[in-house]
């Protein structure tokens, strides 16, 4: 019994690393040099028929702090699939970007309790973003400057640590972005302010969240409303962490995201 158990274990591991390959042939790997000499891994997932003097939406993406390091690889664990589907690529011909944290960064400026759970986070953002963060930012101004990607069409999406990423890159530069997906997240709700009114948000997490308090989300939101911003949110009743997997399966998260132009 226990070795047919340990075989399928072993046989779900190479399915998972195949199908790893599979998607990592799809997003071609570069990395991007900064200034200062740090170099932050990324993928890049280019429109079907790319042309290079066409520019494209451009997406960022930021991912959780389970795919931090430097393979350039575990970064496309999760949401890389969603941008792969015929329908997206035949309907929202799009620029792609999964650039990957290091293991000893995060994208958002904060200060971490992990001695509870759900953890505690005191997002305190310093006068300059964490480098990877910034780092991610001058990526998707490389694209447009280089004339490949559309300044009125850059969006933005993250996962637990990506999310909060993601609340800190709107709060940052709030004229960047046209619309924002933050799953399972958090911010500083008290600058909310600077984005309400200019990025359209949609939010989702779990109730049931054992890592990323689901309190997070729900003050976020709240407070958006409060400034009668241009939100949405999902909650997912009995749902833990992984409400990126619920969040993808929503048919209209993406089509909301692309029909949207910066304000």
């Amino acid at each position: 019994m226990a070795g047919r158990y340990s075989l399928k274990i072993i046989l779900w591991c190479c399915l998972f690393l195949i199908t790893q390959q599979v998607y990592g042939q799809k997003y071609e790997a570069k990395t991007y040099l900064m200034a200062d000499g740090h170099t932050l891994p990324y993928r890049v997932l280019l429109p079907e028929n790319y042309q290079a003097n066409k520019r494209y939406p451009v997406i960022l993406f930021l991912h959780g702090a389970g795919e931090r390091g430097s393979d350039n690889e575990k970064q496309l664990t999760h949401g890389s699939k969603i941008f792969l589907e015929d329908s997206f690529r035949k309907d929202y011909p799009a620029i792609v970007l999964f650039p990957q944290c290091p293991e000893d960064s995060y994208w958002a400026s904060m200060n971490i309790d992990r001695g509870t759970y759900p953890i505690k986070t005191d997002f305190h953002y310093a006068k300059k973003p964490n480098w990877p963060l910034q780092a991610a930012r001058d990526l998707v101004d490389t694209w447009i400057r280089e004339g490949h990607g559309d300044a009125d069409q850059i969006y933005i999406m993250g996962l637990s640590m990506g999310g909060m990423g993601t609340f800190e890159s709107l709060i940052r530069w709030p004229k960047m972005f046209a619309a924002a997906a933050a799953i399972c997240g958090g911010g500083d709700v008290r600058k909310a302010k600077r984005f309400a009114h200019r990025v359209p948000v949609w939010v989702f997490h779990g109730d049931a969240d054992g890592v990323v308090p689901v309190v997070y989300s729900r003050e976020m939101v709240q407070q958006l409303k409060d400034l009668h911003a241009d939100v949405r949110y999902t909650e997912y009743p009995g749902v833990n962490h992984n409400s990126w997997d619920n969040a993808f399966m929503e048919k209209e998260l993406l089509p909301w995201l692309m029909m949207h132009q910066k304000k």
